[in-house]
């Protein structure tokens, strides 16, 4: 049927594709990412999903070396403070939500939107899919009143949200990110015939990609993406043509801390906000916590080789030796 978004296409074998390591220049790559790096973020960091933060029990992360604590207040809003607790140092993610505060699990002291001593509730963000925090003290930028954020779909759209973690640094995950070429050769499960069209310059610093998506056997889905980076922690690919326009995959690399190790942690939180003007997505729309799933089940696929990806660079890049 010629409505149908799936086409037959026709790849090469794996080994016998157009080598890509040309195009992939360094320069262009480092360019891209020196570019986004320097780009304003005022401080905020992406700490979860949204529906991550219920309005019962708090949630809590390490960001950037601080320990977060996030929970709904009384209005439903998103609150966000330091996750010790003032009195004796304990963790507020271990404890409880009530009457819009977060309680301590030691001894129930309540904690919301007023300063108590040296423990002062930090600036949150709620986005309606990801929760973000404002850390001034570590960021280091002129404050902004909300994250950058990138162009999303309207109302209708379905949504889910993945998070890994590696052993790298955020500039190696956007940097992984910037690197389209690699696609097909390290993804090939899930990208065929992939060509970039045109890479950044001063006046459209974006990427823009031509790649088919593979569903089942030689049946995929060609689509036209660009990449481009609103804040030094992201990068985002719009589906600017083909089936899916308007769709975004965010993805946001938070910086952790260090791990045991010495080394430093990096959260890829990456969400994919679906959107088709086609009858049938609508119609699938009340099957989305059934969608969700695969959807957070597809991106962890490619994260287990792009981590991989990431961490190498990191690696690399700091001289470490790994030894068989």
């Amino acid at each position: 049927m010629p409505n149908l978004p799936l086409r037959l296409f026709r790849s090469r074998p794996w080994p016998e594709q157009e080598p890509t390591w040309r195009a992939a220049a360094p320069a262009v790559i480092g360019a891209a990412l020196t570019r986004a790096t320097s780009r304003p973020s005022g401080n905020w960091y992406t700490v979860c999903a949204s529906r991550e933060v219920s309005g019962d029990v708090p949630f809590g992360r390490v960001v950037a070396g601080r320990e977060v604590v996030l929970w709904r207040g009384a209005d439903g809003g998103l609150r966000a403070g330091p996750g010790v607790c003032p009195h004796l140092g304990a963790p507020l993610a271990d404890g409880a939500v009530h009457r819009g505060e977060v309680v301590c699990r030691w001894h129930g002291l309540a904690l919301g939107d007023k300063k108590f001593g040296s423990w002062c509730p930090y600036p949150a963000h709620d986005d309606g899919v990801l929760a973000w925090v404002r850390l001034d003290d570590v960021g280091d930028e002129e404050p902004l009143p909300a994250p950058v954020l990138p162009v999303r779909p309207a109302a209708g759209a379905i949504d889910a949200v993945t998070t890994v973690i590696g052993r790298c640094e955020p500039e190696d995950v956007v940097a992984n990110r910037l690197d389209p070429w690699h696609g097909a050769w390290f993804h090939p499960y899930s990208f065929a015939n992939l060509r970039v069209v045109d890479t950044p310059t001063d006046d459209e610093d974006r990427f823009l990609v031509e790649v088919t998506f593979k569903l089942a056997g030689r049946l995929g889905v060609p689509v036209v993406a660009a990449f481009t980076c609103p804040e030094p922690r992201t990068v985002v690919m719009h589906i600017v043509s083909g089936e899916g326009e308007g769709s975004v995959v965010e993805t946001h690399a938070t910086p952790l801390g260090l791990g045991p190790d010495g080394a430093p942690r990096t959260a890829v939180i990456e969400a994919t906000v679906a959107h088709s003007s086609r009858r049938g997505f609508a119609l699938a729309r009340p099957a989305a916590p059934v969608i969700r799933p695969l959807m957070r089940w597809a991106a962890a696929r490619l994260w287990r080789d792009d981590l991989a990806y990431a961490e190498r660079r990191y690696a690399v890049r700091h001289k470490e030796v790994t030894l068989p």
